[in-house]
């Protein structure tokens, strides 16, 4: 096999480990990842942001949203200078399902990186990062041709 192949056991086991979270909370994957995003990343606070950086598709970015938002989880606030600007805010009610996720992620994490050592994890740091930003540098150079 392949690393190719290979990143897709990485990723299912991701979703095994926080499929207890989803179920308890009755979240679809990526509204739970929506949420563990905002969460994980407060400056990225808009649908765009998500869109972009998730690399979600926005139909279903907005879909996410919006269930959460009917569910109590977010708030969506308008910024009163510049109304098409909304950025999204966790809520109260969401904080005991980010806390089981922060605990999910922290397993995971950990699992993925049994029996390597700081410097390996440093040195597979560095290395991912590298191959992430070819893979940009390519998808906007594919854009731009």
């Amino acid at each position: 096999m392949h690393f190719w192949d290979e990143h897709k056991t990485i990723t299912r086991y991701y979703e095994m480990k926080v499929s207890g979270v989803c179920e308890k909370y009755q979240l679809r994957q990526l509204e739970y990842d929506i949420l563990m995003f905002i969460y994980n990343n407060p400056a990225y606070n808009t649908a765009a942001d998500i869109v972009r950086i998730r690399k979600s598709t926005k139909s279903h970015v907005s879909t996410s949203l919006k269930v959460s938002e009917g569910r109590g989880f977010i708030e969506k606030r308008i910024d009163k200078d510049n109304k098409k600007h909304v950025t999204i805010h966790l809520l109260q009610l969401t904080n005991e399902g980010i806390e089981d996720g922060i605990w999910a992620q922290k397993e995971f994490t950990q699992d993925m990186f049994e029996g390597l050592s700081e410097e390996e994890i440093k040195v597979f740091m560095s290395v991912f990062q590298k191959v992430y930003d070819n893979a940009e540098r390519m998808i906007s150079k594919e854009k731009n041709a």
